[in-house]
């Protein structure tokens, strides 16, 4: 009889802990997910991808909210959100560079000038054993967030309120940049002074000469209207757009192992209609600038300006050559 009772108290407790996992992955989970750039850019579209996945991977379990066109703040303001808990913003879309600030010393690579000489390049890099190091580095490093996975934005390029027709054209201009050690270092080595602005206050300063340039990629450029206050663009290409969508710790931990599945899935999914739609996106975008009257120039000899880069180049990449160079041979 005694035996009996232990038997059925095990069983009973194999159903309640197999109740308990029904609940976890049934729950219903709503993700707060910051994207600076309206939903008609690359990166905006990719989210909706992403956002649509997610909920039918979950039948509906699973819900993501974007809050785009920087209604939650610049890049910065949204890490500085995400890294302080509290849990009001769960996921975001952000650049490389923008974990430069917060000890990414791997991401850093990624962001240096000149270093990926293609699209190509860069997918090659993000479907390499080395990708998910860099995912993973700011959850290693103790700062609660993970990447989940990469896309691109296109190459970034130099944009002003007065014509670039080369690189000398760009000394002594006030350029935009954020808090990033290695675009300030790129914009004086050109010889311009960097000047620190939120994304959001962008238009208004160009509009108002706080600033007389900044760099994006083109269809964030025009996504965001900057060609209306600062129609002259220079495709030098300096940098390629690379972005990770990160979540934090505590929005990771929440989860259960299906709903951690279905987000993984799902980014994968939106990383490939990302590397899908982005070239041709851009192509189209620079069309239309085109017609609408922006003063685009083309750049037949970027040497010059790798040259100028060079030291930035040297410093950014010196605390990992091996890992930098292992990208670089990726080519």
């Amino acid at each position: 009889m005694k035996k009996f009772f232990i038997v059925l108290i095990c069983l009973a407790l194999v159903a309640s802990m197999a109740g308990c996992a029904q609940s976890s992955a049934g729950k219903e989970v709503t993700l707060v997910y910051a994207e600076v750039n309206p939903l008609d850019s690359i990166v905006g579209k990719m989210a909706v991808k992403f956002k649509e996945k997610v909920e039918e991977l979950s039948d509906g379990k699973v819900k993501i909210d974007i809050q785009h066109s920087g209604v939650l703040g610049a890049e910065n303001d949204v890490l500085d959100t995400m890294l302080g808990g509290g849990g009001t913003i769960d996921m975001s879309r952000i650049s490389a560079f923008s974990l430069t600030s917060y000890g990414g010393e791997k991401s850093k690579l990624l962001a240096i000038p000149f270093t990926f000489a293609n699209r190509e390049h860069f997918w090659k890099f993000a479907a390499s054993d080395l990708a998910p190091e860099f995912l993973l580095e700011p959850h290693e490093n103790g700062s609660g967030v993970r990447g989940l996975f990469y896309g691109e934005e296109g190459f970034r390029h130099f944009f002003a309120t007065t014509p670039i027709n080369s690189i000398d054209d760009l000394k002594g201009m006030k350029i935009r940049v954020s808090s990033d050690p290695v675009m300030t270092g790129m914009v004086e080595s050109l010889g311009a002074a960097p000047t620190v602005v939120s994304f959001g206050e962008l238009y208004s300063a160009l509009q108002t000469g706080v600033v007389d340039a900044a760099e994006q990629p083109i269809a964030n450029y025009k996504s965001n209207s900057f060609h209306e206050v600062a129609p002259n663009m220079i495709l030098n290409a300096h940098t390629l757009g690379a972005i990770q969508v990160i979540i934090t710790d505590e929005a990771w931990d929440k989860l259960s192992k299906d709903q951690q599945n279905y987000l993984i899935e799902a980014g994968k999914y939106a990383s490939e209609y990302n590397r899908e739609i982005s070239e041709d996106a851009e192509k189209k975008v620079l069309v239309e600038l085109k017609a609408a009257g922006v003063n685009i120039v083309e750049v037949d000899d970027v040497k010059p300006w790798q040259d100028a880069c060079k030291d930035v180049i040297s410093s950014a990449s010196a605390n990992n050559p091996d890992l930098y160079q292992k990208i670089l041979d990726m080519q």
